[in-house]
């Protein structure tokens, strides 16, 4: 199992695997739970979604060609593990594809005043058959920050890599949205 660190990238040697994301919050003393959520973008050469049905979140758990497969929303981050994962068949990708980057934001951070500075132990891993092979921890304090970019997978020359991003963001998935579209 590889640990990575920020900017690292590493070669993705498996076709099917899952991407597992994780944290947990502090206690709120806005009274109301945190949510986050986990979303894949799945890009083209231009670094633009090949289509709106390329964004997979917990609204839309499946791209067009069933490569890129979200397990659903998990409304607290209770319990260990994983927290959310997103499934991923390199076999079935389009040809097209050349990005999935994938991103946890905080639903409402605005609304319930709240940001990944009440986060911690947040981490991206990619699994093969429950076995993790490479995990990246994010240590970084986003105090103000309410969407992180954790990863990306990306292919170069015909090989799919996968780079520990580690990026905080102050808007929420609406600014990865427009980015992205």
């Amino acid at each position: 199992m590889i640990n990575l660190e920020k900017g690292q990238r590493v070669n993705v040697d498996v076709q099917q695997f899952s991407i597992g994301l994780g944290w947990d919050t502090n206690q709120s003393n806005t009274g109301v739970d945190f949510d986050l959520d986990a979303s894949a973008f799945i890009l083209g050469e231009n670094k633009k979604l090949l289509s709106d049905e390329n964004f997979v979140f917990y609204n839309n758990l499946k791209s067009p060609d069933g490569s890129v497969i979200h397990t659903g929303d998990n409304l607290t981050g209770e319990g260990e593990g994983d927290d959310e994962s997103i499934l991923i068949d390199l076999a079935k990708i389009s040809p097209l594809a050349t990005e999935i980057c994938f991103v946890v934001t905080i639903h409402k951070a605005d609304e319930r005043k709240q940001n990944f500075g009440q986060v911690h132990n947040s981490f991206i891993r990619v699994c093969d058959k429950n076995e993790e092979i490479m995990k990246y921890e994010l240590e970084e304090d986003f105090s103000i920050e309410t969407s992180v970019e954790f990863g990306r997978l990306y292919k170069k020359n015909g090989q799919w890599k996968f780079e520990a991003i580690g990026l905080g963001y102050k808007q929420g998935l609406q600014e990865f949205i427009n980015k992205y579209n």
